[in-house]
């Protein structure tokens, strides 16, 4: 069984000593986030799980756990999320620089393949344009040169949860817009020969649009060729039937909740409400079976 730690939150950035409670317990519960009447026990033992994907733009309070995992016998790897965006996008995300300083330290630990950097979801607006985002899709790569050798793009998608928060940005005069072909044709050919420079391979993520053409291939961020290669495990190549269509990840069991990160990322689809968020938060109870 594979472990997703979370898409639906950040646990290594707000719930590690939760984590870390539940990794000692050997188990945790999670509530069918649909149906809160319903609750599924997890395995967490060792002999149960295969590998541990974390999901994260700070993994910072998580690595002091790292060593007693991998004792333990764990495996895991890194989605971590590093971009350059204005506060109107990414309000509380930390810093880029800071990011770097704690992908280097993280990637030292653990190796440079178990650390994979996602530049994503590519916003494209008045203040995060083709320009911007060559300049930073750069910038970020030649920093991360040989701690990574994996990079993951999307372009954001517009949900439900996030419709109405992008719209009120325009009160502040940040405009986000569908990118059009001859912009795709002026951005990805940039990125692919950014992440071949700094030795990486680029990778979509559940991207509708063919990418394919321009030399980035469809990727799967719980991706069990990946696994195979890097932890020598052999893992059902089921694609998931819980996650969209053009999502390749094969089957993982989510541990994590919606409306429990904090971080504020105005397209986050994993938020319906942001004070929501920060009550449940505040509430956390790092001893409880489940994250909320």
């Amino acid at each position: 069984m594979i472990i997703s730690a979370s898409r639906r939150t950040d646990i290594p950035a707000f719930y590690s000593k939760w984590f870390i409670n539940r990794i000692h317990a050997g188990y945790c519960t999670v509530p069918n986030p649909f149906n809160k009447k319903q609750v599924a026990t997890v395995s967490l033992k060792p002999e149960n799980v295969d590998v541990i994907v974390f999901w994260t733009r700070n993994p910072l309070p998580l690595i002091p756990y790292l060593p007693e995992l991998t004792k333990l016998g764990y495996k895991f790897y890194f989605l971590y999320t590093v971009m350059n965006n204005p506060k109107q996008l990414d309000p509380f995300s930390p810093k880029y620089n800071k990011s770097i300083e704690t992908f280097k330290k993280l990637a030292d630990i653990i190796g440079h393949t178990k650390v994979i950097w996602r530049y994503d979801p590519i916003v494209f607006s008045n203040k995060t344009d083709i320009k911007f985002h060559k300049k930073n899709y750069k910038m970020i790569g030649e920093m991360l040169k040989g701690f990574t050798i994996r990079s993951v793009i999307s372009i954001v998608n517009i949900y439900r949860k996030n419709r109405k928060r992008i719209s009120l940005l325009s009160d502040t005069n940040f405009f986000i817009f569908d990118p059009d072909e001859n912009m795709l044709f002026d951005l990805l050919p940039h990125m692919v020969n950014s992440a071949k420079e700094n030795g990486m391979e680029i990778f979509s993520c559940a991207e509708d649009h063919n990418f394919v053409p321009f030399g980035i291939n469809p990727g799967k961020c719980i991706d069990n060729k990946y696994i195979k290669s890097v932890f020598n495990i052999d893992i059902k190549s089921k694609k998931d039937p819980g996650q969209r269509k053009a999502c390749g990840c094969v089957v993982s069991k989510d541990i994590g909740m919606y409306d429990s990160c904090i971080f504020g990322c105005c397209y986050c689809y994993a938020c319906k409400n942001f004070k929501t968020a920060y009550k449940n938060y505040k509430n956390h109870n790092p001893d409880s079976l489940s994250l909320l």
